[in-house]
């Protein structure tokens, strides 16, 4: 039940989006001990995205919501894990790159309540 939704100042071909929701999935999944077939993924690119008024070149914004709480630790291991893939694989700058983590208390799903 994960949800990932990621925004990119960069283009993106369609392999690079697939590829980089499968890694997106893999890292919260790891991170969060969810199974990957309940992580939906929102892949936008070429966003214009600023940071202190300034035009970001390669960067990122990423919002992963969850289930029910979420365990510090985990938010760390996620964040490490989807910013070296995103620096290393894609070239975005890690200082654009910012993460939050929303814990959801109510989610429903094929017509009833988690």
């Amino acid at each position: 039940m994960p949800y990932i939704e990621a925004k990119f100042s960069v283009k993106l071909d369609e392999s690079q989006k697939d590829d980089l929701q499968k890694k997106l999935a893999n890292a919260v999944s790891s991170a969060f001990s969810k199974p990957k077939s309940y992580i939906m993924t929102n892949i936008e690119d070429d966003k214009s995205l600023f940071m202190g008024g300034n035009n970001v070149e390669k960067g990122a914004y990423i919002v992963i919501r969850s289930l029910g709480s979420i365990a510090k630790s985990s938010c760390q291991a996620a964040t490490k894990e989807i910013c070296d893939i995103l620096t290393n694989e894609y070239g975005l700058n890690g200082s654009s790159i910012y993460i939050t983590y929303h814990p959801v208390d109510l989610w429903g799903w094929n017509g009833s309540m988690f």
